[in-house]
């Protein structure tokens, strides 16, 4: 017990703002509203729940074992924050830009008639920009403000979920479109400190 306070003693609220805004744009809920309607109209029943708590469990389980994985394979954490921000400097353009450089339509394919989890938990939400995003920002913020910011991601992502229909009936297209795009320039400049930050610090 005191092992876990300890833990989560060393959370900083400026942390958790900071890495769930920067997190919350890669995993981008609102963008992919319209997948999710297009789910609904094939006749595929989303639980937003399992949706949520499949991405939880894949980006938490990435979050403790990807600097080992990183370390197995003699990576230091600083390089892959660098190739890790070129790789967000590229999440940023598609969602700034509306041009597709990352391609998914592999996996969408295999969407089975009932399930939600693939292609929602994954590869959409808890998928290589998000785990690329993580480890990332692991060189900047504490594990314990990261599992802090991922829970709220997840409320966040069941929230949209459940009121997709409202929020596309209610914001309209135009409103979310804006949204991506001010998402889109938060990530730009993040991807922008993460590339040009760690190179400062190798050198």
């Amino acid at each position: 017990m005191e092992s876990i306070l300890n833990f989560f003693g060393t959370v900083d609220i400026w942390e958790v703002l900071s890495s769930f805004i920067f997190l919350i744009a890669i995993i981008d809920p609102f963008g992919n509203i319209p997948v999710t309607i297009a789910m609904q109209e094939r006749g595929i029943k989303i639980s937003a729940w399992r949706v949520c708590l499949a991405s939880w469990i894949i980006l938490m389980a990435f979050l403790f074992l990807g600097e080992w994985i990183l370390k197995l394979f003699g990576v230091q954490i600083e390089y892959f924050a660098i190739a890790g921000g070129f790789v967000i400097f590229l999440m940023a353009l598609e969602m700034i830009l509306d041009i597709v450089i990352f391609q998914n339509d592999k996996l969408e394919g295999e969407v089975g008639s009932g399930s939600s989890i693939v292609p929602l938990a994954f590869p959409m939400y808890a998928g290589p920009g998000a785990f690329t995003a993580l480890l990332a920002i692991t060189a900047e913020y504490s594990i314990a403000s990261l599992c802090v910011s991922l829970l709220l991601c997840m409320i966040t992502l069941y929230l949209v979920l459940i009121g997709t229909n409202w929020l596309t009936k209610y914001l309209g297209q135009t409103s979310l479109y804006i949204i991506r795009k001010f998402f889109g320039i938060i990530v730009l400049a993040i991807a922008c400190k993460l590339m040009f930050g760690n190179l400062a610090a190798i050198f």
